[in-house]
């Protein structure tokens, strides 16, 4: 299966989570078997995503509330964007991965799962945690 595969399937999985916030084991569970999933390799990525984000949620939420524009909150985002937002940030801080990488998968999943202003929001929030941590020497490279 593909990155990009697994990618959405990690954004099924963190929004359900987002949605029912409790027993994430079993949210996880039920998950890879209604979703049929049996491959170790699609298993271990969604474990880590679900792991990885519920560990270190105080410090992504954090990144989040510090760099949203106008008053908004957490609370503010729809649960859609805020999984989008919180895959991106675990993968590019806390997995290395590049972040136009990271950033490009998800504007892409809110392009499909989305409203039609929810990948300019994403993308502008990802771009100042990519500042903010200096995820990048130059972020303004084309």
């Amino acid at each position: 299966m593909q990155r990009s595969a697994m990618r959405e399937l990690a954004f099924k999985l963190v929004y359900e989570i987002e949605v029912q916030k409790e027993n994430k084991e079993e949210q996880f569970e039920i998950f890879l078997e209604n979703n049929e999933i049996a491959d170790k390799s699609v298993i271990e990525y969604l474990r880590d995503i679900k792991d990885g984000i519920n560990t270190n949620s105080e410090e992504i939420n954090k990144l989040i509330t510090t760099n949203l524009k106008d008053n908004w909150s957490l609370n503010r985002i729809s649960k859609i964007n805020l999984s989008l937002i919180k895959i991106a940030i675990y993968e590019m801080v806390y997995k290395k991965l590049p972040y136009k990488v990271a950033i490009n998968e998800v504007v892409e999943l809110a392009k499909k799962y989305a409203d039609e202003s929810a990948p300019v929001f994403i993308n502008g929030i990802l771009a100042s945690v990519v500042k903010e941590k200096n995820l990048n020497g130059d972020i303004n490279e084309n």
